[in-house]
Parts: structure tokens; sequence; C-alpha cells
């Protein structure tokens, strides 16, 4: 595999999504429709995931390619493949919140190897490079040209004082009492795969999530974290956590920094 031809695809691909998506997000008003499972998708999903199935098919015509809007590709039953969520964050589109993000990523036997995770409203662009290694980039941000860049890295945890990020949207009772098995010292919240950035960075120790997700909602992030030096885990046993599953759907996961003395159930 070219990795360094892949990862210049899907930054551009996320770049212009971004742009796509932007374009909407600052109109006056865009449409909101409703899905089989009664999520939301807008036209900002509808035509960045148009954009970026476009390049990634001229780009890896063999490849598998999942993405969240095109349902034909949810049954697939695929080890390697490319999977796209071109808006992951809805909510906070419609809102107008600002963390959402466009993902794509490469997952090999069940692995996310390579990925881009971009914030267009936060300014924010994370991504592997072509070694595996993350790296922020530093806007503005040029299609051709890449910028400065930083690789990033986990920091390492102190056990006694827990930087914890969990979601905007989704936050519950059950994550609330799990989070509460910590000793915490700041508490975030965050939307998309924002909080996988999150840790890789070093902006957060920990990253819990008691909920509903597909592969598209996490296999970028995840990428970019285990880029970084993290760590992504099943939330029952603690066991690597797998894509490829069938239908796409995940269980309850805990991301963190290696150190972190994570918690049973």
């Amino acid at each position: 595999m070219d990795y360094e031809q892949m990862m210049r695809v899907f930054r551009m691909a996320a770049l212009e999504a971004g742009e796509k998506i932007m374009a909407i997000y600052e109109a006056d008003d865009f449409e909101v429709k409703s899905k089989s499972d009664a999520s939301p998708v807008t036209e900002a999903d509808e035509a960045a995931d148009a954009l970026i199935s476009a390049h990634l098919r001229a780009a890896f015509p063999d490849l598998a390619l999942v993405t969240e809007e095109q349902a034909d590709s949810h049954g697939q039953a695929v080890r390697d493949f490319l999977i796209v969520d071109p808006l992951d964050g809805t909510k906070e589109f419609i809102q107008r919140r600002g963390d959402f993000t466009v993902n794509i990523a490469w997952v090999e036997q069940g692995v996310p190897v390579r990925g881009v995770v971009y914030a267009p409203a936060k300014g924010r662009l994370f991504y592997t490079d072509a070694s595996g290694q993350s790296v922020e980039e530093q806007g503005p941000f040029d299609l051709e040209d890449i910028g400065s860049v930083t690789p990033i890295r986990v920091k390492q945890p102190d056990n006694a004082a827990l930087f914890v990020v969990a979601s905007k949207s989704h936050r519950d009772a059950a994550t609330d009492a799990y989070i509460g098995k910590y000793a915490v010292a700041d508490l975030k919240s965050a939307g998309s795969s924002l909080k996988f950035c999150l840790v890789a960075t070093g902006e957060a120790d920990l990253y819990p999530r008691l909920g509903r997700t597909m592969e598209w909602d996490t296999a970028a992030g995840d990428a970019v974290l285990r880029g970084a030096g993290g760590v992504m885990v099943r939330f029952e046993d603690h066991h690597p956590f797998d894509y490829g599953k069938p239908g796409f759907a995940n269980g309850f996961f805990i991301a963190h920094a290696p150190g972190v003395e994570v918690k049973q159930p």
C-alpha cells in the first residue's frame, strides 16, 4: 500500500469536504431530514459524502468502501476497507456548535491504521502521516501544499488527577457514573471524533463511550489516537477494539492514554 499517496488523497478529500460543509453551515438555512433510524441527515452530509466517495473511488478503485450515507455499502463483510463519515456530529452541525468533523480511515485486518479527522469550524486538522505517526497541521490549509505539521503524542497521565472528555450530545447517567470511578481533575465535553484527537494530543487522558456508535464514527479518530500512542479497548473486557464487525456497529468502548488505570464496568 502506498500510504503517502493515500494520505495525500485523504487530506485533500477532507479539506474539500470541509469547504462544502462550511458553505452550507454558514448559509441562512439548510435542509434537515431524518434517516430510517431517525437520526438526522443534512445536505452537507450528502454533499460531503458524494465528494469524498468520488475522490476515494478514483484513487483506490479496487478497495472496499463503506460510508455512513450509502446504505448499500453497509452489508459488506470486509477486513480491509476504506470507511468514511462525511459529517460526524450532525447534531452539533444543526445546532451550529462547531464540534463536527470529517472522518476518513483505512482499516487493515480489522485495525484502523491510517486516518484523517478534520474539524473545519474549529480549524483543526489531524491525520496519520505515511509512516503512521499522527500529526496536527496548522492552518490556514492549502489543498495542494502541506503546511506546518507537528507530531502529536498522548501524555503520561496522572491517575490522581485525570483529564476526561465525554460526548457533548450523548452524555447520560451511566457515563457519569463510570467517570465517577476515576479521580478527575477536569471534565470537558466535545462532539464527534474530536474526543479521540484530544486524547491523542494530550489535552485529555480518557474518553469513555457508553452508547451506540458505528465504525465510521470512530475509525478515523481511532487511527489518529493509535498513531499518537493511544489505546482503544472494548468497555466490557478491555480487549482490543476490532473493525469490520457485522453491520459495522460498535459496542461500548474506552479510549485512553497508556498508563490510565482503566476501571472495570
